[in-house]
């Protein structure tokens, strides 16, 4: 349908489009997760305690309904996450009855295995890639399922749904089957592994209507509230012991709600009323900012996700 079209209908019209529309991206992620289950003999599902990976998780339950969910939920947990974000991820877990296995960065910087960055822009996101590494190779998980979508950032965009990574981990870009007439190749050598991307094809609307659409709970994190936060660099990040002050920080108390969750350094905040999925479906569709916009990690360089990506991180 071209845009033109869209625009031109009625309410009710738009929203039956938009629920066939979800249907089809629903069909297409069951399809994938249920080819994961196929393919690969310990396959899992990385858990961060943001949207994607909540609604992944619900699509994968949906998969295998009325059977219990087939995957593990694995975590990796830097030791700065938002407490919000644990206490959803264990309720969640204990809830579905789910195997949450969850790696810890401070144990690789015990092990040495990660140097720990030091300075003001210190944080702990490039060591997760080794953490990953470290606890898909201790658990013996050959393949990990994650919230990932292709509108994110440039170089989620090359990634394809079924995404290899060599003995060491790592992602070639230029080394990636083509995936024709939905077929998915999880061929692979030993020691090798693959990350696998069922909602590729979702917009962060579309991630949005569909927890609209199912009633999904989410983290108190993602709707708007009070909280003291500090203005960095055109970040605004939540204030925490986490952070190493900055002569330009500017402490202020605002109403804000984060868009991404993860690591408290990096994570930024949008300043918002928006408290309700509603409210924040219809915020959505008057921003220009990209979901990842307010990520301080992403400005170290233009290339910092892909950087990231080739040394193993998700």
């Amino acid at each position: 349908m071209h845009r033109s079209d869209y625009e031109t209908m009625e309410g009710t019209e738009r929203m039956k489009y938009r629920l066939d529309y979800l249907q089809e991206l629903e069909a297409e992620a069951v399809y994938v997760i249920r080819e994961v289950f196929a393919q690969f003999q310990h396959p899992c599902i990385l858990f961060s305690g943001g949207k994607d990976s909540i609604v992944l998780t619900h699509l994968a339950a949906k998969a295998f309904a009325p059977g219990p969910l087939p995957f593990a939920l694995l975590h990796i947990d830097t030791g700065h996450n938002f407490q919000e974000t644990l206490d959803f991820r264990d309720a969640l877990a204990e809830r579905m009855n789910v195997r949450l296995v969850v790696g810890y960065v401070s144990d690789s910087i015990a092990r040495q295995t990660v140097t720990e960055e030091s300075g003001p822009n210190a944080n702990r996101n490039r060591a997760q890639s080794i953490t990953l590494l470290e606890s898909m190779e201790y658990h013996g998980f050959d393949a990990a399922m994650g919230g990932g979508r292709r509108d994110e950032e440039k170089a989620r965009a090359k990634e394809r749904f079924f995404s290899h990574r060599d003995a060491f981990g790592q992602w070639d870009p230029k080394n990636q089957g083509p995936e024709i007439w939905n077929l998915y190749n999880g061929r692979k050598n030993e020691g090798e592994q693959f990350r696998v991307f069922p909602i590729s094809n979702w917009t962060e609307l579309d991630v949005w209507e569909y927890i609209r659409q199912e009633q999904i709970p989410l983290p108190s994190l993602y709707f708007s509230h009070v909280r003291n936060c500090v203005k960095r660099k055109g970040s605004i990040l939540a204030d925490s012991p986490y952070l190493i002050p900055h002569p330009q920080d500017e402490k202020v108390e605002l109403n804000v709600r984060f868009r991404t969750i993860g690591d408290m350094t990096i994570s930024g905040a949008l300043e918002s009323s928006a408290s309700t999925v509603a409210e924040i479906i219809a915020e959505l569709k008057e921003m220009n900012q990209s979901e990842r916009g307010g990520r301080a990690d992403d400005f170290r360089s233009e290339s910092s996700m892909e950087d990231r990506k080739k040394e193993g991180y998700f």
